[in-house]
């Protein structure tokens, strides 16, 4: 048998393991039990959470925010339990300043600042200065709050907009090279209408940022631009684009001039708008349009912006048809892109073989962008055209008008 003295240290060992299970478990059970209690954010239940675990300073952060009575002493013994706990400073801060005690509030905005450098702080101080007039402060922690950008800055450049709706000024104020605050600073300007601010700043971000984050926005930048009828600033910033190799553009005009891939979501490239019974795609062949027959009597086929200067010009075409007849309705326009004044038209496409035709055109001084359009317009007297157009290449240079042909089909206002 087992000596006396042994059986008794046994015994006490194992009433020692079974009292540190039964502890852990209580202990378990009450954590448990208080995260639940938590979770129903009800200042009675988050009281009743407390209760069991006293040490956990979110509960009492939760609780300030239920018991705005007690918000002050909640949120002090929520710094207490954590000395490095900037958002109890942030919110205790705030209640001292709603007192009128600025000097206070100042110093515990400071102090979150001393333990957490994140965005947080700086823009809690940012917003304090805003709010006690304190220009030279408010820009200092607005810069330093934009040197550690959130995924969101929008309040920020509005809380800036506020003191000085003056994109130059912001810009220089508070902007960096980081791409993530310079994008969402250009949504931003976007978001203002502040087109021309907007394009300033667009090469900070091609310099900074990649295609693939930002292309999709300064190509929607773009468009802004030439539906503005902004054509210097749109073809600068196209022309960057392409000089940075963000976008494949040929050295053509018009741009992707033989329809041989699918154009760019941007309006200096190829756009084909889909109708009922139109179809149409771009390929080795060129561009391919079907007629069903049921197509709209009047609409699109292909169209882009160029921008040309004042001047004369020659557009030369190659295409063929499949059953069209004559006097088909499909004719090539150019147009002012600002007044929609038609500048030019051809004569209608019918060709079982492939030919090559021109239009001739002239673009006036006070013209900045110019939309060359291929159209369907049903002729009157016709019924609605079946059958299939295939646009080879196009071409558009600039000539002098004692140069430009004037071959069978060439037709022009």
């Amino acid at each position: 048998m087992m000596p006396l003295h042994r059986r008794f240290i046994v015994f006490a060992l194992r009433t020692g393991i079974a009292a540190a299970c039964c502890l852990g478990i209580w202990c378990s059970w009450k954590l448990a039990r208080a995260d639940r209690l938590f979770h129903q954010d009800t200042s009675q239940s988050v009281r009743a959470a407390i209760a069991l675990a006293p040490d956990d300073w979110e509960y009492y952060m939760r609780l300030s925010l239920l018991d705005r009575d007690h918000a002050m002493e909640l949120l002090a013994k929520a710094q207490s339990l954590d000395r490095y706990n900037a958002q109890a400073d942030i919110e205790l801060g705030l209640q001292y300043e709603s007192q009128g005690n600025y000097r206070r509030a100042e110093e515990l905005l400071l102090d979150a600042f001393d333990v957490d450098h994140t965005y947080l702080p700086r823009w809690s101080l940012a917003n304090f200065y805003f709010r006690r007039d304190n220009m030279p402060a408010f820009w200092v922690w607005s810069r330093k709050a934009a040197a550690m950008p959130a995924d969101d800055v929008g309040p920020l450049f509005e809380l800036c907009w506020r003191v000085a709706p003056d994109p130059e000024k912001i810009s220089k104020a508070i902007l960096n090279d980081n791409p993530a605050l310079i994008r969402q600073y250009v949504v931003f300007l976007l978001a203002k209408d502040q087109l021309q601010a907007a394009a300033e700043i667009a090469p900070r971000l091609v310099r900074a940022g990649d295609a693939q984050a930002d292309g999709a926005l300064l190509l929607a930048l773009v468009n802004r631009l030439l539906a503005a009828n902004a054509a210097t600033a749109a073809d600068g910033l196209w022309r960057l684009l392409i000089r940075r190799g963000w976008v494949v553009a040929d050295d053509t005009v018009p741009n992707n001039a033989g329809f041989k891939r699918e154009p760019l979501p941007v309006s200096f490239d190829w756009a084909f708008p889909e109708y009922s019974g139109l179809h149409s795609w771009p390929g080795a062949s060129g561009l391919e349009t079907e007629f069903t027959g049921v197509q709209p009597e009047d609409c699109t086929i292909a169209e882009q912006i160029l921008p040309l200067a004042p001047g004369n010009y020659l557009l030369t075409y190659s295409y063929r048809t499949e059953d069209i007849p004559l006097a088909t309705g499909i004719h090539w326009q150019a147009v002012d892109a600002s007044s929609n004044a038609v500048l030019a038209e051809s004569s209608d496409l019918s060709s079982e073989v492939l030919a090559t035709s021109f239009m001739r055109f002239s673009v006036p001084p006070n013209t900045l962008l110019v939309r060359l359009r291929l159209k369907y317009r049903r002729t009157l007297g016709t019924p609605r055209v079946s059958g299939m157009l295939v646009m080879q290449s196009t071409r558009i240079e600039a000539t002098a008008a004692s140069q430009l042909p004037r071959p069978d089909g060439d037709a022009a206002k």
